[in-house]
């Protein structure tokens, strides 16, 4: 425990430093403890610690996350709108599941897991892009994440878990695009910047 709190002040010195909180969790509306890594360079990471993902939010600390797009074969994205019970964007609308990648999970077994457990179906997915993103909410908690963007097809209705989901639609990307422009208040944080930085990650030739 002491060589790896001497690690990780060392490593906060650094100029390119990146930390990562893998969540470790049954549910996104459970507390459970996460990995706290140092992310050296942009392809070589260590684990040097625990904590609980609360924390990590409260400390506004750069974890990892992923985010997954699915669309259907007429260009439409899946929105999800989170449960109204969420500790944090609660009844906003949103990509169509995210979460945290668990120890020694891969971004696709990760995005796979979660479309299960939120959406109750599962499709292939595809790495897109990645980013870098901070907001801060009105509850004093953080979002400081490494996100992990990825897309999927799927024509079916998803089988929505309650307890993390509150609605879902399909949606023409375009109009997700200029929805977000008109009433920005109804979308989280990161789904806002994907559209606005990565757009054209996520459309898909009809």
């Amino acid at each position: 425990p002491q060589t790896r709190r001497m690690v990780f002040v060392k490593c906060a010195l650094l100029q390119h430093q990146f930390a990562f909180v893998i969540e470790d969790k049954y549910g996104e509306s459970s507390v459970k403890q996460c990995f706290f890594m140092c992310f050296y360079f942009l392809h070589n990471d260590e684990q040097i610690g625990v904590m609980e993902k609360i924390e990590a939010h409260e400390k506004a600390l750069l974890h990892r996350a992923f985010s997954v797009f699915i669309l259907n074969d007429k260009g439409e994205l899946m929105l999800q709108q989170r449960a109204l019970h969420k500790y944090h964007s609660p009844g906003l609308w949103t990509n169509t599941c995210c979460s945290h990648q668990r120890e020694g999970e891969s971004n696709i077994s990760a995005g796979k897991r979660r479309l299960q457990e939120e959406m109750g179906f599962v499709t292939e997915l595809a790495e897109a892009v990645s980013f870098i993103y901070k907001a801060a909410f009105d509850n004093g908690l953080t979002e400081h994440e490494y996100d992990h963007v990825m897309l999927g097809t799927y024509n079916g209705e998803p089988n929505i878990n309650p307890d993390e989901v509150a609605s879902w639609k399909w949606m023409d990307v375009q109009a997700v695009k200029d929805d977000i422009a008109k009433n920005p208040d109804l979308y989280t944080a990161w789904f806002k910047i994907i559209f606005e930085k990565f757009y054209e990650h996520i459309k898909v030739d009809t």
